[in-house]
C-alpha cells in the first residue's frame, strides 16, 4: 500500500504527506521543535490570534509548493520525482534554524549567525544522520542545482514561504488586508528559460500580493506596539549578557558564556518556553532594568512608543532619560536602556534586489515594474522609513 498521512491545517485543509522520507523528517526532533517556536514572536500581544508556529508555516509552504510543482509539471516542465522529493524536503526545512522567537532574536540570542546559515548546518546534520539522502534537498537549498527555478520556488521574490506566510499570518491575526491570490498566482506560474516565472494574465494577482506585503509589515509586522514589545525582547536578552544575569540550564551557555560556540544539537533544544522561564525568573531580579523589561513583557505593561516622520528629537529623548533616571532611581547609563530611539524600514518592491519576471503571450519577458500602467512603479521605488522611540511610561 503507498505510503500516506494527512494533517488537518486550518488554512488550507488537508495537507498530504504521501512520502516516506518527508514523514521521517517531519518526525525529526530537530523540525517538531518547531511546534515550540512561535512564528511572529510578540505579536500576539497585540493580535490575540497570533499564535501559530513554525511549524504551521513549513508545512503550509510544503502544501503551496506541492501544488506549485503540480502545475508546473502540468505544463511541461521537468520535474523528476528525486527533485520534487528534494524541493519538498527543502521547503520544509527552510526555517528550521529560527531560534526562540524567530525573527525577533536572530543575531541577539546568537550573535552574527543569519537563520539560514542555521538552517543549513542542521539541514547538513540531518543529511548525515539520513545517510547522505537529503544532498539533492541541500543543493535545491543553497542554489546549487541546475534547476534554478526550484531554489527561486523556495527563496524568491515570489516564493511559497512569502505566499504562505502572508496568507497564514493574516489568518491568524485578522488582518483582511494581507489575504492574496495564492491559488490564483500558482495556477499562472511557469518556467521560461530555466527561470520561474508567471504568466501575464496573473499582473492583477502579484500586484495585490505586493500590496498586501507592504499592508502586512506596517499593520502588522513593524506595528509600533509588535515593535516596541520585540525590541523590549530583545533589550532583556542583551541586558541579562550584559550582567551575566542567572539562567536556566538550556540559555546558560548563551546568556553567560557567549564566546563558547553552542552544538547544533544544544540550538535545537532551545525554543520559546526556555526564553519565557527566563524572563519569568527575572522577573524579581535585583537589576532594575532588567526586572522592568520582564515584567513589562509578562504583564503586558510595554514601554510607551511613538512613530515619527523624522528623526526624534535629541531632548524629548533627553528629557524622557532624565524621567526614566527619576522613576527608577536610575543613572543615565541604565535609563538610556529603557529609552531609546530607532528606525523602522519597508518597502513595497526593491528595485535592485527584486525580480517578479512576467511572460506575455508573444514570448516577451518584462519585470512587473515595467508592466503598461503598473501599480507597482518608479513611484513606489522609495522605501518607506519611520522613525521611533520607546519610553517609560
Amino acid at each position: 500500500m503507498a505510503f500516506r498521512k494527512i494533517i488537518n491545517d486550518p488554512v488550507y485543509g488537508f495537507i498530504t504527506i504521501d512520502d516516506e522520507l518527508i514523514y521521517q523528517v517531519i518526525a525529526h526532533p530537530f523540525y517538531q521543535r518547531l511546534r515550540r517556536i512561535n512564528q511572529m514572536a510578540m505579536a500576539y500581544l497585540v493580535y490575540p490570534g497570533a499564535v501559530h508556529t513554525r511549524l504551521h508555516h513549513s508545512l503550509g509552504a510544503y502544501h503551496l509548493i506541492s501544488s506549485a510543482i503540480t502545475e508546473l509539471k502540468s505544463k511541461g516542465t521537468e520535474i523528476t520525482t528525486a527533485e520534487e522529493q528534494a524541493a519538498k524536503i527543502a521547503i520544509l526545512l527552510h526555517d528550521v534554524g529560527h531560534g526562540p522567537f524567530s525573527h525577533a532574536l536572530e543575531h541577539t540570542l546568537i550573535e552574527g549567525m543569519h537563520h539560514e546559515k542555521i538552517s543549513l548546518l542542521i539541514m547538513e546534520e540531518l543529511n548525515k544522520q539520513f545517510d547522505g539522502k537529503l544532498q539533492l534537498a541541500i543543493d535545491i537549498f543553497t542554489g546549487t542545482h541546475p534547476k534554478k527555478f526550484l531554489h527561486q520556488l523556495i527563496s524568491g521574490q515570489l516564493d511559497v514561504d512569502r505566499m504562505d506566510y502572508l496568507t497564514r499570518d493574516s489568518f491568524f491575526t485578522g488582518v483582511s488586508e494581507g489575504v492574496i491570490g495564492y491559488d490564483r498566482i500558482l495556477k499562472m506560474l511557469v518556467v521560461h528559460n530555466g527561470e520561474l516565472m508567471v504568466e501575464e494574465k496573473a499582473i492583477y494577482s502579484i500586484e495585490k500580493f505586493l500590496v498586501s506585503r507592504r499592508l502586512m509589515y506596517w499593520q502588522v509586522y513593524l506595528h509600533k506596539t509588535v515593535l516596541c514589545a520585540e525590541q523590549m525582547l530583545k533589550r532583556i536578552i542583551k541586558r541579562a549578557k550584559h550582567i551575566k544575569a542567572a539562567a536556566p540550564p538550556s540559555l546558560h551557555k548563551l546568556i553567560n558564556e557567549p564566546e563558547n560556540k553552542i552544538t547544533i544539537a544544544e540550538f535545537c533544544s532551545l525554543d520559546d518556553f526556555d526564553v519565557m522561564t527566563a524572563i519569568k525568573t527575572w522577573c524579581t531580579h535585583e537589576d532594575v532594568v532588567l526586572s522592568t523589561l520582564c515584567k513589562g513583557i509578562i504583564n503586558r505593561q510595554l514601554l510607551n512608543v511613538k512613530y515619527f516622520a523624522q528623526p526624534v528629537d535629541a531632548a524629548f529623548t533627553a528629557q524622557q532619560i532624565s524621567i526614566a533616571c527619576n522613576q527608577f532611581k536610575l543613572s543615565n547609563e541604565e535609563a538610556a536602556w529603557l529609552v531609546f530611539t530607532g528606525e523602522a524600514v519597508s518597502s513595497t518592491y526593491n528595485f535592485e534586489d527584486e525580480r517578479i519576471r512576467i511572460l506575455f503571450k508573444d514570448g516577451t519577458v518584462k519585470d512587473i515594474s515595467e508592466v503598461d500602467n503598473a501599480l507597482i512603479n518608479q513611484n513606489l521605488r522609495e522605501k518607506v522609513k519611520k522613525y521611533y522611540i520607546c519610553y517609560t511610561r
